[in-house]
């Protein structure tokens, strides 16, 4: 009787965090979506070097920039894989455009 009432409590404590952290990652996804755009001519922006398109990169001034590098494939961006816009670790409450690309530049694992 006792292990049944175990498994019952941690089947149902499972299911709720399941629950939990996808009406989490639904926020998440939600908020990104209602945050104001970096303007790329802030002050904390442009001493990044922050453009909304990765292609527009001055290559002569930024030369640690790569071909294909963007912000949705930065460690620091914070928003869905196939959003247009996300969250990013530098640039708090505000989205970056995950074509966008910046000097904080970190690749994802």
């Amino acid at each position: 009787m006792e292990n049944s009432r175990r498994t019952f409590f941690k089947r149902g404590l499972g299911a709720v965090a399941a629950v939990s952290v996808a009406q989490l990652v639904a926020h998440r996804v939600a908020f990104a979506a209602d945050m104001p755009h970096v303007d790329p001519a802030s002050p904390q922006a442009s001493g990044l070097g922050y453009v909304h398109d990765a292609t527009t990169v001055d290559k002569a001034k930024y030369a640690r920039y790569q071909d294909g590098q963007k912000c949705g494939t930065c460690a620091l961006y914070q928003g869905a894989a196939d959003a247009e816009w996300g969250g990013c670790g530098i640039f708090a409450g505000q989205a970056v455009a995950a074509a966008g690309w910046c000097s904080a530049y970190a690749p994802k694992a």
